[in-house]
């Protein structure tokens, strides 16, 4: 019986500043997600925070892309933002771009990851759940996963992943997509996801049975609203065992914090940190961006979990070197390469200096 994995996220108000999400908030998400339970929309849901975005976490029966399952999530977010209005959070209902929902989430700020599958005997999952960072920040740790025989060992020694993986990888800018498969076209793919800001992968498919083995969220909200409104703090869904990498090949990109777009107004590059649910609230200069890891095992559809992975001391270096780049990236201020290229910038105020300033250039 196929059975759907749906990850929706939003930020819909920051306690305090962009750091974390107030408690009220998030019990709202719960009790929504308890409810739906009980009226048969969900088999089993759970809200989680990182940062200041929700993250609603919901097995179900009805497909990819269901209105009913998305109406909700939606609806979940705009109940939130009226909590997060009532006591002022910043930014309440910030990745809501739409006034009214319109039959799927995709387009309307929100960010979302879903894999339909056929439960195996037994079926670990991880959900990972970023802030203060952009999509296509998980084209890295994704290609370590499943392409890279130095991080994951099971590419030459096991049978069911000697054959590789096949990469779905979204142009976020031109609205197109495309398939590579690895290894014979590593060289090939790594042109373009090499340029996260440009390119994403979406999904990760296992060439010796078809299934879909990771998922991305790959909403980019600055070229769905046309301005900046925040990171896109992306999510993503990886199966385990089996016919997939290990779970600790799964988590082992992230012992290395490499360094993303996010950190303070989304126009900055930092160190993606890997933290537990606890530490999961970046403050300083909104950062370093987050990545927080939740392992579940699914049992007839139910979340048995979560395990917080990144809840470890074999993370702690990672961490550390996470903070050290910060101090070091941090001393070039409003300098390249910590600020982002200018064309990376179009959505904030550099076209309006440009601008400003365009009459005053002269011929060298």
């Amino acid at each position: 019986m196929p059975q759907t994995l749906s990850v929706i996220k939003a930020d819909i108000g920051g306690w305090v500043g962009h750091s974390a999400m107030h408690p009220e908030v998030l019990d709202l998400g719960r009790e929504r997600l308890a409810q739906a339970v009980q009226s048969g929309l969900l088999i089993d849901g759970q809200a989680h925070a990182c940062g200041d975005d929700m993250f609603l976490v919901m097995s179900h029966d009805r497909g990819e892309d269901n209105t009913e399952v998305h109406q909700y999530a939606w609806d979940t977010f705009t109940a939130g933002t009226e909590i997060a209005k009532k006591l002022k959070l910043y930014g309440a209902g910030q990745d809501l771009l739409a006034d009214a929902f319109s039959g799927n989430i995709r387009g309307m700020g929100p960010g979302s990851a879903e894999v339909e599958l056929v439960e195996r005997q037994s079926e670990p999952v991880i959900v990972f759940m970023g802030d203060k960072t952009s999509s296509g920040s998980f084209n890295l740790p994704f290609y370590k996963m499943f392409a890279d025989p130095f991080n994951t060992a099971g590419l030459v020694i096991a049978d069911a992943l000697h054959q590789g993986f096949a990469f779905e990888v979204h142009d976020l800018k031109n609205h197109k997509k495309i398939m590579f498969n690895a290894p014979e076209e590593i060289y090939d793919l790594l042109v373009f996801i090499g340029s996260p800001a440009h390119y994403a992968i979406k999904r990760v498919v296992a060439r010796s049975t078809g299934e879909v083995a990771a998922v991305s969220s790959t909403d980019k909200l600055s070229l769905i609203a046309g301005r900046y409104v925040g990171k896109d703090d992306p999510t993503a869904i990886v199966r385990c065992q089996n016919s997939f990498p290990a779970v600790g090949e799964v988590i082992e990109p992230f012992t290395t914090p490499y360094i993303v777009e996010g950190f303070m107004r989304g126009s900055h590059y930092g160190p993606w940190m890997p933290t537990s649910v606890a530490d999961a609230h970046p403050a300083r200069f909104d950062g370093p961006p987050r990545v927080v890891a939740l392992g579940f095992q699914l049992s007839g559809g139910k979340l048995v979990g979560p395990r917080d992975m990144f809840d470890d001391p074999s993370y702690n270096n990672a961490r550390q070197k996470a903070n050290d780049i910060s101090d070091f990236l941090r001393l070039h201020g409003p300098f390249e390469p910590h600020r982002l290229p200018l064309d990376e910038m179009e959505y904030t105020t550099m076209p309006a200096v440009a601008a400003k300033m365009a009459n005053r250039w002269s011929e060298i």
